[in-house]
């Protein structure tokens, strides 16, 4: 039983309003901007390309039923954040509910989720950095442009850039996360208007002869599509991290994690609605910049320029929130004794947990900067669906057990919705590849056995008998 043991909602409340250190900086608006930041990047200028070669124009149905999906699973959230403003997001929720084995096995997937995708994300944002300073004539050494085997038939041993912005903006985050949300609104702002932009010119360049036929791969390729472009609605989660550091989280988490995703759904849609009306769908196979190729179909090489900017600032921004959440999560996992105490450890001046961030930020870099890494997408994807689904659950599980429990937001229709979060997204789960299923795996046997061999002893609720 002691694997099932829980932390009390109204202990953890106390820890977190009389802990020193994180100081409470952000509104729902810099939480909306810190949602639309981690949101906005590699999914709509890489992964609508991958999704329309599976899908075809049916890619609007993929990102409708993967928004439909993480809605579900939003208001999941919502709720708990309103409830349980603590830092950790999905793993302090599930330590509160489902007890503290569920809880690591969550921590330590989202671990491999925030650490893979942030490195990923920095590999792409050098290749987009590259080419916009090809433009200007700017080369870096070839043994410095990508990891050693990347690029195949040149000498290539360390990605300069992808290290570069990676610590650099692990330095952001150790300075305070004041700083950090000023950064992050501003580039958030640009980006934003860089898509909407795209809307206003590429919409006049749709022809609907090449939304036919709509689903060429049938109902099944949509799911695909789904399963894949799934990857584009990540980082709403992220904000949930941040809930020590709000001014008023019981209203101000929910407002930005619904208005985040919502804001992001839509402007997903009409993008890949545009896109697959300008390029017919079979032309984006191998293609990693689809926005930039609707552009050159539509003959707006003008607007290339401005499209490469939107990329570098919305990956940069991306970087940022999920480097922000892999530190938050360790935070929370250190006060609560299952990890080193270092990850807990906040700075008197600056107020955030330095060495973590130090630390996570510079494993990050390394791996942008020495492995060649593909597209991590599934692998990212099948544990975010995992936690979601877990999530739901304890919804459904804390209406019952405590329905007393102060709650300044509702998820509405449960035990309904939370149950169509776990249809959708275990739905989606079974469309992944059998290799991620497996890498996925192996990643939680490790875990399994750092938790047995060094956190389940530490853990403070042990200790405390």
């Amino acid at each position: 039983m002691s694997l099932l043991r829980k932390k009390s909602v109204m202990g953890m409340l106390s820890v977190a309003q009389t802990s020193q250190g994180l100081r409470k900086e952000l509104s729902a608006f810099d939480l909306t901007m810190l949602g639309i930041g981690a949101i906005i990047g590699t999914g709509i200028f890489v992964l609508t390309g991958t999704g329309a070669t599976v899908a075809g124009p049916g890619l609007v149905l993929s990102f409708v039923i993967g928004a439909i999906a993480c809605g579900f699973a939003a208001l999941c959230y919502a709720e708990f954040a309103s409830m349980l403003p603590v830092s950790g997001s999905t793993y302090t929720y599930a330590y509160a509910t489902l007890g503290e084995l569920i809880a690591w096995i969550i921590g330590w997937d989202l671990m491999l989720e925030y650490l893979l995708a942030s490195s990923a994300v920095s590999v792409g944002w050098s290749g987009y950095f590259q080419s916009l300073m090809a433009g200007f004539g700017f080369h870096l050494p070839d043994a410095l442009t990508a990891a050693a085997g990347a690029r195949p038939g040149v000498e290539t041993v360390f990605n300069l850039p992808a290290f570069v912005i990676a610590m650099l903006i692990t330095a952001l985050l150790a300075f305070g996360i004041k700083e950090s949300k000023k950064v992050n609104n501003v580039v958030v702002l640009i980006k934003v208007a860089v898509v909407v932009l795209f809307i206003g010119i590429a919409v006049w360049h749709v022809k609907p002869a090449n939304w036919d036929p709509a689903l060429p791969y049938g109902m099944s390729g949509v799911f695909h599509g789904a399963a894949i472009v799934f990857f584009s609605f990540l980082g709403f989660d992220a904000v949930t991290c941040a809930a020590e550091e709000v001014k008023n989280p019981e209203k101000d988490i929910p407002k930005g994690v619904i208005w985040s995703l919502a804001i992001c759904s839509l402007l997903y849609v009409i993008v890949s609605a545009i896109m697959t009306g300008i390029v017919p769908f079979l032309q984006f196979k191998g293609i990693d910049h689809p926005v930039s190729l609707a552009l050159q179909v539509a003959k707006l090489d003008w607007f290339a320029g401005f499209v490469d900017l939107g990329a570098i600032l919305g990956m940069l921004t991306v970087i940022l929130v999920m480097t922000y959440g892999q530190t938050r999560i360790l935070f929370a996992m250190s006060r609560d004794g299952l990890l080193p105490k270092v990850f807990s450890e906040v700075h008197p001046k600056y107020g955030t947990p330095y060495k973590a961030t130090w630390l996570i930020g510079t494993v990050i870099a390394l791996i942008a900067g020495f492995v060649p890494l593909g597209t991590l997408a599934e692998l990212v994807n099948i544990g975010t669906l995992a936690a979601f689904s877990l999530i739901a659950a304890a919804i459904i599980l804390l209406r019952k057990r405590e329905p007393d429990l102060p709650r300044k937001f509702h998820c509405p229709g449960v035990p309904y919705v939370p149950a169509l979060a776990i249809v959708f997204c275990v739905f989606l789960m079974t469309q992944l590849a059998a290799l991620t299923w497996l890498c996925f795996v192996i990643w939680l046997v490790l875990g399994l056995v750092v938790y047995f061999g060094y956190s389940r002893r530490r853990s403070l609720l042990h200790v405390a008998g």
